[in-house]
């Protein structure tokens, strides 16, 4: 049975929420801007200590950093057995903690690994206006850690950052001036960090020190389950939260688990057990009722964004989105309890999920060591020109010259009344362009110590040659080279096209570098040196003085295994 601390039921009064009903009562309409009565989550409980901020303040204000690191402190005092560490410390010098939390207790990856138990990250306040992530995690941590009965602890090793983005949290400032669009509280975060950088694009470029520490943490624990805890912005809707699981083509070992295996039990249970309704991440097209051909689009597919990058390196990722437009409690009460049901999904299918892992890593060293048995990776993708049609909770706006809500377009008012609108769903993606994974990627070791360095960041494994080798090789002609134009984080995107010519033999000099198919991060590998990639080494600029039209692609393929000797390169 999933983890369901049922003790932890608040004290305060509370309702269950409209559903789909099309008419509702006063009583109704009020009723969604509060938690059901069935969430687990805990708000005013007099028996829990220690109280994150939002839970003393009655949810008028967001925990600091100070009340962050005091209330981990607090679970010590109180006897939480725990292991508290940190991921990075930010450019303004603050660590960001992370706390493993297990029974037995580890404190190492490897005492991890002797356990045989799902490792499982999850991650708050990577934006740091976006609020309840971090302050339902704090209060689920307390909740595992100090009650004495079987919990979620007990099968499986939790990793916890609930204050990611710790800069951005302490750079507060009115809630209609960093999140216009967010119920309350009056004072949040930034979504940037210090660095002025969106952190949940940051995951293939690795410029700030909080992803390069998150990186080194996936690296040493290999966590079998990621989850990114965020706030959405924009539509109205009847779902207290969205999720989605990796939206990547290329996440081809937990993509369709996540979506259909994981994240329909946790639906089901949220909406029977909890009293929520959740549904995929997305936002109308439009929040105007007058527009008859509405469509629920859900966000980009590239591994920027940590959840899709996350399932490349062939493991299971979740994001939640609770609802900006919902009241501040409610939206910790949902967060809470869709963190809660997805530890027990997690917990009831340890095994499985483990294996899952296993499998992903042994069937992409294997492609990698044969590419003939390879299946083609996607590189490039695009929005389904297929929606699936659905019947989406859309919420009743009626024309009210009186009002302007933010984000709806003036002259609408909001009635708490949901109805079910049948529409175009589009939240999946296709590939535009596949590429086999080849024996090894191939490249000079001069000049290229910024992709040496980002390979290596994100934990892929790298080889040099001892001794000149004759092997099969493909090179790519670059044909075009489009630059964005616009600035984005810093950067001037970069896209090339081409084609790549038949393999032919050539010798590679000793010292060649090679990155290997056969390993387990081989299809992250590809996706960083794939020339046409939609979010490699080549979008961020890192290859900018190699390329040229007409001249071949720096980074060649190894079509085929050969007999060479090898030295690894450290770490």
């Amino acid at each position: 049975m999933a983890f369901r601390p049922r003790a932890l039921r608040a004290s305060i009064p509370l309702v269950v929420a409209v559903g789909a009903a099309a008419c509702a009562t006063a009583a109704q309409r009020a009723a969604v801007r509060q938690a059901p009565d069935r969430s687990s989550y805990s708000a005013f409980n007099g028996d829990r200590r220690p109280l994150t901020r939002a839970e003393r303040t009655n949810f008028q204000e967001t925990s600091r950093y100070a009340d962050v690191m005091q209330f981990l402190d607090s679970l010590k005092l109180l006897g939480a057995q725990m292991t508290v560490g940190s991921v990075a410390t930010t450019t303004q010098g603050r660590t960001v903690p992370y706390v493993i939390a297990s029974r037995p207790l580890v404190a190492t990856p490897v005492e991890a690994q002797r356990l045989h138990r799902p490792v499982v990250y999850v991650q708050a306040n990577i934006h740091a206006g976006e609020v309840e992530g971090k302050e339902a995690l704090l209060s689920l941590l307390r909740d595992l850690l100090l009650r004495t009965g079987p919990n979620a602890l007990d099968s499986m090793v939790l990793i916890a950052v609930p204050i990611y983005n710790a800069d951005g949290n302490e750079a507060v400032g009115p809630q209609a001036q960093n999140r216009s669009a967010q119920n309350g509280p009056e004072l949040v975060g930034t979504r940037a960090n210090a660095q002025r950088l969106n952190l949940n694009r940051d995951y293939i470029k690795a410029e700030a020190p909080e992803t390069r520490g998150s990186l080194a943490m996936f690296n040493a624990w290999d966590p079998d389950v990621f989850v990114d805890l965020h706030t959405t912005d924009g539509s109205y809707h009847g779902y207290a939260l969205t999720y989605a699981p990796p939206l990547n083509p290329a996440a081809f070992f937990t993509e369709g688990y996540t979506r259909d295996t994981l994240l329909v039990e946790v639906r089901r249970n949220m909406r029977m057990r909890q009293g929520f309704e959740v549904y995929d991440y997305g936002n109308l097209a439009t929040n105007d009722p007058s527009v008859p051909d509405n469509s629920w689009r859900t966000y980009e597919h590239t591994p920027r964004y940590g959840t899709n990058y996350y399932g490349l390196r062939g493991r299971i990722a979740v994001l939640s989105e609770a609802f900006s437009h919902d009241p501040f409690a409610r939206r910790v009460a949902s967060t809470y309890d869709f963190v809660e049901e997805v530890l027990g999904f997690v917990s009831d299918n340890a095994l499985d999920i483990v294996e899952l892992s296993r499998e992903a890593d042994r069937r992409t060293t294997g492609w990698g060591n044969s590419p003939t048995t390879s299946p083609r990776i996607a590189i490039r993708s695009r929005m389904t020109t297929r929606p699936i049609v659905d019947a989406v909770l859309v919420e009743r706006l009626v024309p009210d010259s009186t009002r302007t809500e933010p984000g709806m377009a003036r002259g609408l008012r909001r009635t708490g009344e949901f109805v079910p609108v049948r529409m175009n769903v589009y939240t999946r993606f296709e590939p535009t362009i596949r590429e086999p994974l080849p024996f090894a990627y191939a490249f000079a070791p001069d000049r290229f110590d910024a992709l040496v360095s980002l390979l290596r960041l994100h934990g892929v494994a790298m080889d040099r040659l001892a001794a000149p080798a004759a092997v099969q090789v493909a090179g790519f002609m670059v044909d075009s080279i489009v630059r964005s134009g616009r600035p984005f984080e810093g950067h001037d995107e970069t896209t090339i096209k081409g084609r790549w010519e038949a393999s032919a033999s050539r010798t590679l000099p000793a010292g060649t570098i090679l990155v290997r198919g056969g390993q387990p991060l081989g299809i992250l590998a590809a996706y960083l040196l794939e020339p046409a990639s939609d979010d490699g080494a080549v979008t961020w600029n890192l290859l900018d003085n190699f390329i040229a039209r007409g001249a071949e692609f720096p980074v060649v393929r190894v079509t085929h295994p050969f007999t060479g000797t090898l030295q690894p390169m450290n770490p």
